[in-house]
């Protein structure tokens, strides 16, 4: 059945897009920024301004091409890339040197981030911990040192027990840090899951004192939810706006005879669909990195337990380099996830897109033509913020396009800009869309003197992304020689 279906998509998929509508609005277009041995940054070892200089070219493109969200690694293996009371600077991150303040790169990527009207998302890779030589590398600050009873060693790595209660306490400290301490947009867990074991991973002094009647597997799934239930309940006391979210392995559960032998729930005890459906996640990032069978009905799978919240199927755009796909496997399911009006797509990793692998960042820039909004996360709050008002437009004295405007002094909200050529805006057209994300209530650009008209209009969007109605718009004829 699942041949069948997958010869079906891919017949509706074709070779050329023809299917494509335009592109939405509102949309998800996110990023993996890899900071794990430097592959996506910081390639620079040595220089601390050299390291923020690799950062914002990385951000001024992703600007460039139209996406919205970063999902920057914070953590790695057991080191962090924050000022942490609870584990050690990440060894990638320059010193700063004498006379000089720390370099907290989760400070500097977050208030960058927003500069350019991006969300930033703090990425923590959850239980591994890496190899012996990693581990001591880190010395009295690793946690396998500071406290050894919630790791175990397996397959000659270190993870953190996640059977182990007193570890969900642990991984707490560091969520509470980053979320209290940083103005970060979302908290996404990765590796929030069993290693790939099959049973073997040394828990059976745990699973004694703590089964209480249930299999192993029962077992196992109901600790990682424990955690996701705790960190979830945690990050909204400290603030409900951020986003909570993971990235579960691409295929939830096997599909009759399709998946069998890797997914997340039968494999890695990840019940993710399940965190879903229980209100302790905001959005799924699952990693959909295979072709045709293995991605369209499992992207079909993950809406069914979406309920109502933000499902990002994550591309593997390193599969171009890894198993030769060509650009057009990653436009197909750019396609299909548009169809399936899934809430966007997220690519792993940064470098594999804005490298232009086979060409996939020419291609995405007829997809991203438009700036998109972010989806609203009405289940947390669905209250409309108030219209900007007292819109202006006019030259400055350097002969600058500016817009500026009022907006109600409430703290965490963004603006988007609008332009049309007639007094009728519709706010799900993504052609008018010129900017999302502002912090600050003014917008200019280098507008060409080509004697068009237009009508420019704002929009207010919450911390929630709730979007108001637009302002009374201004009216600006484009002439050299009329205003």
């Amino acid at each position: 059945m699942y041949k069948i279906f997958s010869l079906l998509i891919l017949f509706l998929t074709g070779t050329t897009g023809v299917f494509s509508s335009g592109p939405p609005a509102t949309e998800v277009r996110a990023v993996w920024l890899t900071t794990n041995y430097g592959l996506d940054w910081p390639r620079n070892r040595t220089s601390v301004e050299v390291q923020k200089r690799e950062l914002t070219e990385i951000l001024d493109n992703l600007k460039k091409y139209n996406f919205n969200t970063v999902l920057f690694q914070v953590r790695g293996r057991g080191e962090v890339l924050y000022n942490s009371r609870v584990e050690p600077m990440s060894t990638l991150i320059a010193p700063a040197g004498p006379g000089r303040s720390a370099f907290d790169p989760l400070a500097f990527v977050v208030e960058e981030c927003h500069k350019r009207g991006l969300a930033c998302h703090a990425w923590i890779v959850t239980y591994p911990l890496g190899n012996d030589r990693h581990v001591r590398s880190l010395g009295a600050r690793s946690v396998t040192k500071k406290n050894p009873s919630i790791t175990k060693q397996f397959q000659r790595e270190w993870f953190l027990d996640p059977g182990n209660p007193r570890t969900d306490d642990y991984l707490l400290s560091i969520v509470k840090e980053i979320v209290s301490g940083y103005d970060v947009d979302g908290i996404h867990f990765d590796y929030i899951r069993y290693p790939d074991n099959r049973g073997r991973f040394p828990d059976d002094g745990m699973y004694r004192l703590h089964g209480k009647g249930k299999t192993r597997d029962e077992w196992r799934r109901d600790n990682i939810t424990r955690f996701v239930t705790k960190a979830y309940d945690q990050v909204k006391a400290l603030k409900p706006w951020v986003q909570v979210s993971s990235a579960p392995l691409g295929r939830y559960r096997a599909l009759g005879n399709n998946g069998v032998g890797w997914t997340a729930l039968e494999t890695v005890s990840q019940d993710a669909g399940k965190w879903m459906m229980m209100g302790k996640h905001d959005a799924i990032y699952p990693m959909m990195y295979y072709k045709e069978g293995l991605f369209y009905p499992f992207v079909d799978d993950w809406l069914k337990h979406g309920n109502g919240r933000i499902v990002v199927p994550g591309l593997g755009a390193y599969q171009m380099i890894e198993l030769g796909w060509s650009h057009r496997d990653i436009l197909n399911q750019v396609d299909y996830t548009r169809r399936r009006d899934t809430h966007g797509q997220a690519y792993f990793r940064a470098d594999n897109v804005l490298s232009n692998t086979k060409g996939i960042l020419r291609e995405l820039q007829e997809y991203y033509k438009y700036p998109a909004k972010l989806p609203p996360m009405t289940w947390l709050s669905d209250s409309i913020p108030d219209t900007p008002y007292d819109l202006r437009a006019e030259r400055n004295e350097d002969g600058v396009f500016e817009l500026s405007w009022e907006g109600n002094g409430e703290e965490r909200v963004t603006y988007n800009v609008y332009r049309s050529e007639s007094d009728t805006l519709s706010l799900d057209n993504a052609e008018k869309l010129m900017a999302v994300g502002l912090r600050e209530p003014r917008f200019h650009y280098g507008a060409e003197d080509n004697d068009k008209a237009y009508y420019y209009y704002i929009t207010t969007s919450d911390a929630y992304y709730n979007e108001s109605g637009p302002c009374i718009p201004a009216f600006f004829y484009h002439s050299e020689t009329v205003k």
